[in-house]
């Protein structure tokens, strides 16, 4: 606050200065609460990003703790000029040949030469109105009514307006000089059954050829994908789209020209692998954020935001007892000590590479039992969710409790420094009323001896 001052005393005293005192004596208790709540924001800070590493723990959690989710699966396919392949945790390994003998087509047609216009804003509307109609496949009937004077644009546009798995465009077969503007029309879905069918047109394109000088060309025609598996005893598959998702189960396949190709899903153990090590990596990160905070300065006496706090204790303990727990009812594994987890002394865990690799080629399943929930058998991953499900949950959990401790305090403390501020500011204004009125009496009474004095020395 800047300093008060009173101009033109005449008594010495700069009363400013006294009230600015008064007033830093009187802050003292203010500034103490707004360093307690700067204590208090910094530390529900770091509780909610503690809050934040713990979802990631279990989300690493829940990358391992399913066998749907934990097993992971490559494709690799020997040609991929013909067809690509994505493989799907639930895919069974092995080997397959494939033939693409025929690609999935969408319907596309194109109005008669002898019927097309010098312009694409050349009335196409005989008469007072006319309807066009068409279906996809077996789908209902999709009709438009253009007016009077109505375009070859109006018709396109309209047609693209109802979006009902039909685009129109428009094509120019003649020349820069000759224009001939033709009506195109696509499925917007491949296969046979989503070929375009003209129910009615009462335009002058008459792609129903009603005059016997109209319909349609046909550009390509509704074609499904035809795929055979095998070699020796082969299986024939159609589908209506060239991404094939239910021929192999887990695998996609992406149709891209005819031809062979071999397709071989293996399981991924280095994907699992960089999943378990990311949970060391999620949990280090919690257990590494806690110890940065959980420290104390002698030469300053003063702790870190996690010092002698319980909910920190209760975290580390909960999370560390989950990963470091015996599994009941696992086969070869029952610790992930024994898959290459080590805990160094500051409560961080290292994963030997070479131990790991050697379990996951050695014993698969073993690693997976380790791991998944099953039937009989709680997973290290499902003990780690449920560890952060109970100190994260929404009316009980210690950390949530703890966040919401922190939130009340802080707003009371608030509370009790607007009042105080309040009561600040009105003492300040008393201090100043007094002050002043102090400093109206000392010039009366210094005016008033300047003229005893001068009458004084009148009288001699």
């Amino acid at each position: 606050m800047a300093t008060i001052s009173f101009g033109g005393l005449g008594n010495g005293v700069d009363f400013g200065q006294v009230i600015d005192q008064l007033l830093k004596v009187a802050r003292l208790p203010v500034d103490r609460l707004n360093d307690q709540k700067a204590v208090l924001n910094s530390k529900s800070t770091d509780y909610a990003t503690l809050s934040t590493k713990l979802i990631m723990l279990q989300s690493a959690a829940d990358r391992l703790r399913f066998a749907g989710t934990f097993d992971r699966s490559s494709a690799s396919v020997s040609n991929e000029t013909v067809l690509t392949a994505t493989a799907s945790s639930t895919t069974t390994p092995g080997t397959y040949q494939i033939q693409v003998t025929r690609l999935a087509q969408s319907h596309q047609f194109v109005s008669k030469a002898a019927k097309a216009v010098t312009s694409t804003t050349a009335d196409i509307v005989s008469g007072g109105s006319a309807t066009f109609t068409f279906r996809v496949g077996a789908g209902s009937d999709q009709t438009i009514t253009l007016g009077e004077a109505a375009t070859l644009e109006d018709l396109r546009d309209q047609i693209n307006d109802l979006g009902a798995g039909v685009t129109a465009s428009i094509i120019n077969t003649g020349s820069d000089t000759t224009p001939a503007y033709r009506l195109v029309l696509t499925a917007t879905s491949t296969g046979a059954g989503n070929a375009v069918t003209i129910v009615t047109d009462q335009t002058d394109l008459d792609l129903t050829n009603g005059s016997g000088t109209g319909g349609t060309d046909t550009l390509q025609a509704a074609q499904d994908a035809e795929v055979i598996m095998g070699s020796s005893a082969t299986v024939t598959l159609t589908r209506s789209d060239n991404v094939i998702t239910d021929a192999i189960h887990g695998v996609t396949l992406t149709l891209k020209e005819t031809g062979n190709a071999h397709v071989s899903v293996v399981r991924d153990i280095g994907a699992v692998k960089n999943n378990i090590k990311a949970l060391a990596a999620a949990y280090n990160d919690v257990v590494k954020f806690i110890n940065e905070r959980n420290t104390y300065d002698v030469v300053t006496k003063k702790g870190g935001n996690f010092f002698n706090e319980p909910t920190v204790r209760t975290v580390l303990s909960q999370v560390r007892t989950a990963l470091s727990a015996t599994v009941s009812g696992a086969s070869t594994f029952r610790t992930v000590g024994e898959i290459g987890f080590k805990t160094e002394r500051d409560g961080t865990v290292t994963v030997d590479e070479a131990g790991l690799d050697a379990a996951l080629n050695a014993n698969y399943a073993g690693v997976k039992t380790l791991f998944v929930n099953q039937s009989g058998v709680t997973g290290v991953a499902q003990l780690l969710t449920d560890a952060v499900d109970r100190l994260d949950d929404v009316e009980f959990g210690s950390v949530t409790l703890r966040k919401q401790g922190l939130t009340k305090t802080i707003a009371r403390l608030t509370d009790d420094i607007a009042k105080k501020q309040d009561a600040l500011a009105l003492y300040e204004e008393r201090l100043k009323r007094q002050y002043a009125a102090l400093d109206g009496l000392l010039r009366q009474l210094a005016g008033q001896s300047s003229f005893l004095t001068a009458r004084g020395e009148t009288g001699r």
